[in-house]
């Protein structure tokens, strides 16, 4: 797909899922440590399940200071909810730690220290790095991002990394974070993974998946 339709697929998901504010994020956080704890505990799970227990562990773990003199088995009751609560202890608890150790308890800033944090790798740190401090360095390719992407035509690929670049080179810098916003949106109310809503798709006119569909209708009806 070219820049120009890419473009357009971008004005009409943007008309269609206004974005209200700043907020372009799923999860609930009131800074960037929570940001960091709540996206590691976001994977393979829903941000409704995170969400429940956000008020809770950070009542009990305000700050990284608190969460680093942890220990994980003192932390996977509060999470247990969410799944994969054994290897997600290990991981917030082991972030907390360093941050305090080699951050001076801060979250950093860049995607090279993020990735050094337990648990967090490229998509996490997109996103931390986008919500909490508004800095795009690239776009975060999570299991909605992908198969919209796949779908419309922005890329051939299957691959998180290769979604990534091919998304970041069919967008401006400007619209990284707004992107992968609609994307998820879209994805999660009409271009579902089962039965993708084409009747309401305000870009069914312009996505490869849907034409795919369309040319495979017209020759079963020969």
């Amino acid at each position: 797909m070219n820049r120009e339709t890419a473009c357009e697929v971008y004005s009409r998901l943007l008309e269609h899922y206004p974005i209200v504010g700043e907020r372009r994020h799923f999860i609930e956080f009131a800074n960037p440590y929570e940001a960091l704890i709540q996206t590691i505990l976001s994977a393979q799970t829903t941000d409704r399940a995170v969400n429940a227990i956000h008020d809770d562990l950070f009542s009990r773990y305000p700050t990284p200071e608190a969460l680093a003199r942890a220990e994980p088995d003192e932390v996977e009751p509060i999470i247990h909810s969410i799944g994969f609560h054994h290897a997600k202890a290990r991981y917030i608890v082991g972030t907390a730690r360093k941050l305090v150790a080699d951050f001076g308890g801060e979250v950093p800033r860049t995607m090279e220290e993020l990735q050094t944090l337990p648990g967090v790798g490229r998509k996490t740190a997109n996103i931390v790095l986008s919500h909490a401090f508004d800095i795009n360095v690239g776009i975060a390719v999570d299991t909605h991002v992908r198969r919209v992407s796949k779908r419309i035509g922005f890329t051939n690929s299957t691959n998180p990394d290769i979604i990534e670049r091919d998304l970041v080179a069919l967008f401006p810098q400007k619209v990284w974070r707004d992107i992968n916003y609609l994307l998820i949106r879209h994805g999660r109310a009409v271009c579902t993974a089962q039965n993708p809503k084409h009747d309401v798709c305000v870009v069914a006119d312009l996505c490869r998946y849907y034409r795919v569909l369309q040319d495979q209708t017209e020759l079963s009806e020969k």
